[in-house]
């Protein structure tokens, strides 16, 4: 695991705990401002060490990878839900974009863990795309 990645992880779950315990005290803003500026901190530094993206990736590869994608999916499931309380209560804007950037960050660890096992990154292939290269 890259340096910095295991406190960045730890560091995480406290704040989703005060992200927690905001949903379930409305009107008290636990999640801190700089939590959302650490995630995006966090985001660009192993962002700028990955080659720039040029396909679809599948969620696939060594554990590691493929937990970080579950992490991804789940985060963006909150996110969803999140959107529909936002319809029956208020909710400090904030919290959804630490979501938002929690599942980018998972994205970016995912192919960052995958760069680690000599860039065993799966490339999605695309039936309709190849059926058209064929008929070329």
């Amino acid at each position: 695991m890259p340096v910095g990645v295991r406190q960045l992880l730890v560091q995480v779950q406290h704040q989703l705990f005060d992200f927690g315990g905001e949903l379930a005290m409305p009107g008290h803003a636990l999640l801190n401002i700089d939590a959302l500026k650490a995630l995006d901190l966090a985001l660009q530094e192993y962002n700028a060490r990955l080659p720039a993206l040029q396909e679809f990736i599948l969620p696939a590869g060594v554990r590691s990878v493929c937990l970080a994608h579950v992490c991804r999916t789940v985060a963006r499931r909150a996110e969803r839900s999140l959107v529909a309380l936002v319809q029956t209560q208020p909710v400090r804007p904030e919290l959804l974009q630490y979501l938002n950037r929690l599942s980018d960050l998972f994205f970016v660890l995912a192919r960052t863990f995958s760069q680690e096992h000599e860039g065993a990154e799966v490339f999605w292939q695309s039936q309709r795309l190849a059926m058209q290269d064929n008929k070329k």
